[in-house]
């Protein structure tokens, strides 16, 4: 029976401590930035880092993970409240707040139908592309904060539209906070950052420089965070949004869910102890449901406060539940301490974590890993950027498995063997050899290897056609661990069709799944029990002899038949 409850222990409790505090410091300005750049506010940001973490590290399945609002979740969540606030002002944030809702409700789902292990079975090319895209998006929508405005109305592609209306209108205090942001966390010695998160250190020198040096220039800011716990958010519905609140959860419940589990992936090979991905994802629909419950943002395992906390310590998930708790308080009483945070200066951590997110890695390599699939990954991007993700990953993915079942099939043709003479043939030993040079082409030996797909299918009518001159049919599934549909279907017209026009048969190797396969279909019990035999070289035999008898029985004829009458 699978526990309910994450893994927590008292063995480790100063590395479990010790982890969730430097985590909580990662997680606060990751939170505001996130929070901000979501359209929500910075308490949104820290609502989800508080209770997505809470909830996660409680339910979830994977000890040491990490979970807060993620840059690619909060490029999602920005859509989703644009959409919905100019679709229904009055009611689109609240509407936001129920995606989030029912995208947790989704994770739960996944989780119940055991869908972890499949969730992340995606294509690198289509992984790396939408990543790669999402970050793009998240850059594009800094640059309005970054020069010291608000981001435009329109999402990418309103935000390209005006920037030369941004450059033009620059606000230098601001950008100058916002590339010093950018430049400290870019710079910053990576010896320190193992014992104190530049995100923190930029946080508090762009504020204090704000404060200090730009106190004669008006820098937007932050503003008070409400202290105390926040209100309940009512699920809201809208019957003409439905639809669209529907696909716009199942997106956040999608890419959650694949962030989570790349992100347990990753723990799990730091700290080589096994996740439960299904049980993972019941913790992260359970965090996000929190979440959209009381005003937050939603979120997922996050990369950076994963690798940290297993780095300085974490081993259960007591240190999740410390940073949890952690963040709460800031949430509950230091409110007022947020209130001289430039906005500029979110937007030099949001903008470093765009250009985090991007897989450069593999764009530098793409091209000469596999043309086609760099131009998969870039179509993907450009779908991201100017589509949205949803259409992005469905025709990546539909476009990739297309690539890989042709490739695929033209490897399992090969393996799809018509046979009625031994040359060319080494495969066949020296006895099966003897017996097919002996029956002069008579006998046809489909041989079979491999998963036969449904792609295969077309293979083996035409390579039956094409040698449809043949007295005995041997078919043999001695290498096929997999027998699908349609290329069953195929065999079984073969089969049927010689068997109509008085050629018999003979089945041989099938056994397991393909055996089940072959009798649902009603073939094994078309055929002799004699003609469904265990080895190639046995059906050889008896299908030579068979020749044989038929040969015997057509002279037999031909010498009883009466001869021509002699004329008197």
């Amino acid at each position: 029976m699978i526990p309910i409850f994450n893994e927590i222990r008292f063995n480790n409790l100063r590395g479990d401590l010790f982890g969730g505090v430097t985590a909580a410091i990662i997680a606060l300005p990751m939170a505001l930035a996130f929070g901000v750049a979501s359209g929500a506010g910075p308490a949104a940001g820290l609502y989800g880092a508080v209770l997505v973490g809470l909830f996660a590290a409680l339910f979830g399945g994977t000890p040491t993970l990490i979970s807060e609002p993620t840059g690619p979740m909060t490029v999602v969540m920005t859509a989703v409240i644009a959409n919905l606030i100019a679709a229904n002002p009055e009611q689109g944030m609240a509407m936001a707040f129920t995606v989030v809702m029912m995208a947790g409700v989704f994770q739960i789902l996944f989780g119940a139908l055991k869908l972890g292990h499949y969730v992340t079975m995606m294509p690198y090319t289509v992984i790396s592309g939408f990543m790669t895209g999402i970050g793009v998006i998240l850059i594009i929508l800094q640059l309005g904060p970054f020069l010291g405005h608000a981001t435009p109305s329109g999402g990418v592609v309103g935000t390209l539209e005006s920037l030369p209306q941004l450059i033009g209108d620059i606000q230098p205090a601001e950008t100058a906070l916002a590339v010093l942001t950018f430049a400290l966390i870019v710079f910053f010695p990576k010896r320190l950052a193992r014992f104190l998160p530049p995100q923190l250190v930029a946080l508090l020198v762009g504020t204090l420089i704000s404060l200090w040096l730009l106190s004669d220039f008006e820098v937007r800011r932050i503003g008070e965070i409400p202290t105390g716990l926040p209100d309940l958010q009512l699920p809201v519905f809208s019957a003409a949004q439905w639809q669209l609140m529907v696909v716009d959860a199942a997106v956040l419940a999608v890419l959650g869910s694949i962030d989570a589990l790349l992100t347990s992936v990753i723990a799990e090979n730091l700290t080589r102890k096994e996740h439960s991905s299904n049980k993972e994802l019941f913790g992260q629909g359970m965090g996000n449901l929190a979440s959209g419950l009381f005003g937050g943002i939603p979120g997922a395992g996050a990369t950076m406060g994963t690798v940290v906390n297993i780095q300085t310590g974490g081993r259960s998930a007591l240190s999740g539940l410390t940073r949890a708790l952690l963040l709460l308080v800031v949430v509950l009483w230091a409110g007022p301490l947020t209130a001289h945070i430039p906005l500029a200066v979110l937007a030099g951590i949001a903008l470093k974590v765009g250009v985090d997110i991007i897989d450069w890695a593999f764009l530098k390599r793409a091209h000469r890993v596999s043309l086609k699939a760099a131009w998969i990954m870039y179509g993907v991007i450009a779908l991201t950027v100017f589509v949205d993700l949803v259409t992005a990953v469905a025709i990546g993915v539909f476009i990739a498995n297309v690539l890989t079942i042709e490739r695929m099939v033209k490897l399992q043709s090969q393996s799809v063997k018509a046979i009625k003479h031994p040359e060319g043939h080494e495969d066949l030993n020296r006895d099966e050899q003897v017996l097919l040079e002996r029956a002069k082409g008579k006998i046809l030996v489909f041989a079979l290897g491999g998963p036969l797909i449904f792609g295969v299918a077309k293979a083996i009518s035409r390579k039956h056609a094409v040698l449809a001159d043949h007295q005995v049919l041997i078919v043999d599934f001695t290498d096929v661990p997999v027998l699908g549909v349609s290329s069953s279907l195929a065999l079984e017209k073969i089969v049927f069709d010689d068997l109509e026009r008085g050629c018999p048969v003979f089945i041989v190797g099938a056994e397991g799944d393909v055996k089940k396969r072959l009798d649902i279909l009603g073939l094994l019990q078309a055929l002799p029990a004699e003609h469904i035999l265990d080895t190639r070289q046995a059906a050889l035999e008896v299908a030579s002899a068979l020749l044989e008898d038929m040969a015997d029985k057509e002279s037999g004829q031909q010498g009883s038949q009466p001869g021509p009458a002699l004329g008197v």
